[in-house]
């Protein structure tokens, strides 16, 4: 039911460095204007005019291809390619928050593309599950919203709130006396991530799979979804994307009619179907990676398809995966292979 999105102190460590590193360094440049990375995977940009979000030409996929190619395994390169040449998500880790959202946003703006951030760090975070945590209090919670914006400052910026957050105030996974809290640390959250110059702020509202939009809508505007761009679905989820524009389409005819983003990393295969239905979230076989990340959807209610969960990474210690969000090579050939 509840898909994870946690990231493990190595993954952090690793892409933060490769963030600080690419805003540091100048960046060779490929015949169709992209940037090159340094990475020796030859990763360049997206074309701006349909995907404006920023690859990180030194990400774990990117890793990954060069290693491939190293150690000659090209047609396995070229399949983890597929993931490492599109934008994706980048998790802000609450222990350098302020760090890494320079470092992100400082690329992203070299690159002439926007940063994709991700924030998920509120308190009692996935009910104790693979991503159980969050900030230890409120107030740790408020800093650190203040970290990340001082990090992005100007800078352009999307930033998907709290992941699951609304969701799990509304299945009661979340304990009642948790819920006037966290409505007050999103609300504020929104608040201040708004005040920033180019930044976008979509409140994260669960996925087409959980239940009646109906059961949201309300709970998304104690939340301060008005003062949001939007609302996003799908994230670290299955769900097609023709159900999700289905699930935004219904909420957002409750919300004022936002617009919305939907996660289409893995939804290419749709939702597992098979085992116990508290289990098919994580890590589940036979999966595919979905349509690419654009802007360009021919729906003017949907902003965007992103890739806000990053394809192979692991959901958590299920089904032989490593913790929360570590690299999986061999889930992420898995779902590459399995892609059109």
């Amino acid at each position: 039911m509840y898909g994870t999105r946690g990231v493990g102190a190595r993954a952090y460590a690793m892409v933060l460095g490769a963030a600080l590193l690419i805003a540091g360094c100048s960046s060779s440049k490929d015949g169709d204007g992209g940037d090159k990375g340094d990475d020796g995977a030859g990763i360049t940009q997206q074309p701006k005019e349909t995907d404006p979000f920023w690859v990180n030409s030194d990400g774990n996929a990117a890793q990954q291809v060069a290693a491939y190619e190293r150690a000659g395994q090209k047609e396995d390169a070229e399949q983890i390619r597929k993931i490492a040449e599109q934008p994706t998500a980048e998790w802000i880790n609450p222990d350098s928050a302020e760090d890494q959202a320079r470092g992100f946003t400082e690329a992203a703006e070299k690159a002439d593309r926007d940063a994709l951030l991700v924030v998920y760090n509120v308190p009692h975070r996935d009910c104790g599950q693979f991503s159980g945590g969050g900030a230890a209090d409120g107030n740790a919670y408020r800093t650190f919203i203040d970290s990340v914006a001082k990090g992005i400052g100007d800078r352009p910026a999307t930033v998907i709130l709290e992941p699951d957050a609304v969701l799990h105030m509304v299945d009661q996974c979340t304990p009642e006396e948790y819920h006037e809290e966290r409505y007050d640390l999103l609300k504020g959250a929104i608040s201040t991530l708004k005040s920033l110059k180019n930044t976008k702020v979509y409140l994260d509202a669960g996925n087409a799979g959980w239940g009646n939009p109906d059961q949201i809508f309300d709970p998304l505007q104690r939340a301060g979804i008005d003062q949001a761009d939007g609302f996003s679905v799908n994230v670290s989820n299955f769900y097609t994307t023709q159900d999700s524009i289905a699930y935004g389409k219904d909420l957002s005819a409750k919300v004022g009619n936002k617009p919305f983003i939907i996660d289409t990393s893995r939804n290419g295969n749709g939702p597992y179907e098979e085992g116990a239905p508290d289990e098919r979230w994580c890590n589940p076989p036979g999966r595919a990676l979905g349509e690419t990340p654009t802007t360009e959807t021919g729906d003017p209610l949907v902003d965007a398809y992103v890739w806000v969960k990053r394809p192979g990474e692991s959901d958590g210690e299920c089904k032989g995966g490593p913790k929360a969000g570590e690299w999986w090579a061999e889930y992420a050939l898995k779902l590459a292979e399995a892609s059109n």
